[in-house]
């Protein structure tokens, strides 16, 4: 898990860190968290992160059971088709409105995070999905639309756990390809081709994604995440990775 720095507002800062770590993968869909455990790795009293806690399972990211504990979210097949519908029209109408209004410095973000994401190691599903979310952040982003930003962060969180809990690479022979057509609409300001070029490309995923979630869907074999270290460190490890 990455190092934790501590800011003014220890409560504030715990939940963002957590919030991150989940997101990231660093806690993985169905994992455990202890308080006890998370105080002692992040060096803080049981009271952030008791609070922490709480306003992760406002947002849906842990759930909290009887006599079990807490544990990171998962989601079932109809979810995620429910999450992947509303991720269709929503990212359409980002990159629509992304290819009306950005701007010189959108531009630029939005042509880096697509580099970002193409020179990527293809193994490594956790630095995929940070940087394919990062990539859709910048299209949310160049919407300049304030409701929109705020709906595709709490879609994003979604999926952040499809991705994680399926571990579906962005390496599809698809991708790549996908994601260039709708920068190229984008930049070029044509907001019909940009719409439909990220809705196609939501549709793609939701069809890799949905079966591997079906409850008698076969466990695929995921290939582990490339090694940084002799020694692989502790899932709460406070190494960074």
């Amino acid at each position: 898990m990455t190092e934790f720095e501590r800011p003014g507002l220890v409560r504030d800062g715990v939940y963002q860190h957590l919030r991150r770590a989940v997101l990231d993968g660093e806690f993985l869909p169905g994992a455990r968290l202890g308080e006890v455990e998370l105080g002692h790795l992040l060096g803080v009293s049981r009271t952030p992160i008791r609070e922490a806690i709480m306003r992760l399972t406002q947002d849906g990211l842990l759930v909290a059971e009887a006599n079990k504990g807490v544990r990171v979210r998962t989601l079932s097949a109809r979810e995620a088709q429910d999450t992947y519908t509303v991720r269709e029209e929503l990212d359409g109408l980002a990159a629509a409105l992304a290819a009306q209004h950005h701007t010189p410095d959108d531009a630029g973000s939005l042509e880096s995070a697509l580099a970002q994401l193409n020179a990527a190691q293809n193994t490594d599903y956790r630095e995929q999905t940070r940087l394919d979310l990062a990539f859709h952040r910048v299209i949310a982003s160049a919407a300049h639309n304030a409701a929109l930003s705020d709906l595709s962060r709490d879609l994003e969180q979604r999926i952040a756990l499809i991705k994680h809990q399926t571990r579906t690479y962005n390496t599809h022979p698809q991708t790549a390809q996908q994601h260039a057509d709708i920068v190229d609409a984008v930049l070029r300001r044509d907001p019909v081709r940009a719409r439909e070029a990220a809705r196609v490309h939501v549709r793609t995923f939701a069809r890799l994604v949905i079966p591997e979630l079906e409850p008698d869907a076969a466990p695929r074999q995921h290939p582990p995440p490339p090694r940084r270290a002799t020694t692989a460190p502790h899932p709460l490890s406070g190494e960074k990775k």
